[in-house]
């Protein structure tokens, strides 16, 4: 494969998006600043993008820049020292019967079905609980970087969950997941997140990037719970201690 001198690149070109209203802390407004992910470059800008703090949507990657709030925080799973809590290590236990594996990011309609039973469960409320199968789609298979999902299965070979990953230089960056809602008892997000950990270590990968954590958000406060955590701030990465 040719490599393109760094030279020779063409400069990368950020926007700034228009104010729309967060949805994660009622009443704030959110900008974002983006780029899109083109061309033989794409899974390298990805890389270099995801450690500055950013995350992918589609084809674009993008981090918040609001005024006056600085709430979203990047977080990661540093793989070496992760070690599961007794709470995580009963979930394995309990989903011991599961075989995880790995598929080209590709949609189909089996994962469509628990993926809309996941949103119209969890996330009733949002933009995403009105995507049809042409919008989960393009989620899925949109971009130019190296993207796999890793699933969940259970004996029958029925569909639990996935998450959307993209493999990074340093790590895995956890997109997307979502799981059948109908099976509270297994905690299968936290399982999945765990299965994605375990195959970082075997390939020799540092970190699992899980997007942002914010505080006194529900839909974000699960993150914290995996110990030890990283998280991006002024002066570089550095430990997010555990909630007292």
């Amino acid at each position: 494969m040719s490599v393109i001198p760094p030279h020779s690149r063409p400069l990368q070109q950020f926007y700034r998006s228009g104010p729309m209203p967060c949805p994660y802390l009622p009443g704030r407004m959110e900008r974002k600043l983006f780029t899109r992910l083109v061309g033989q470059q794409a899974s390298g800008v990805n890389s270099a993008l995801s450690r500055a703090g950013f995350r992918r949507s589609h084809d674009i990657v993008y981090r918040p820049v609001c005024s006056g709030c600085a709430a979203c925080v990047p977080v990661r799973i540093p793989v070496a020292t992760f070690s599961p809590s007794k709470t995580m290590r009963k979930v394995m236990r309990a989903n011991a019967d599961l075989v995880a594996g790995v598929q080209p990011a590709s949609a189909t309609a089996e994962q469509f079905q628990v993926f809309a039973s996941y949103q119209a469960a969890r996330h009733s409320d949002s933009d995403m609980s009105r995507m049809g199968m042409t919008d989960y789609a393009a989620m899925i298979e949109e971009g130019q970087v190296d993207s796999r999902l890793y699933t969940l299965r259970d004996g029958g070979g029925t569909l639990m969950g996935a998450i959307l990953t993209d493999r990074l230089d340093d790590g895995f960056s956890a997109v997307y997941s979502f799981y059948n809602p109908d099976m509270p008892e297994r905690s299968l997000g936290t399982h999945l997140i765990l299965t994605l950990v375990d195959q970082a270590r075997r390939e020799g990968l540092p970190h699992v990037y899980l997007g942002y954590w914010i505080e006194g958000s529900r839909k974000m406060d699960y993150k914290r719970r995996f110990q030890p955590l990283e998280a991006l701030g002024r002066d570089g990465w550095l430990p997010l201690e555990p909630a007292s």
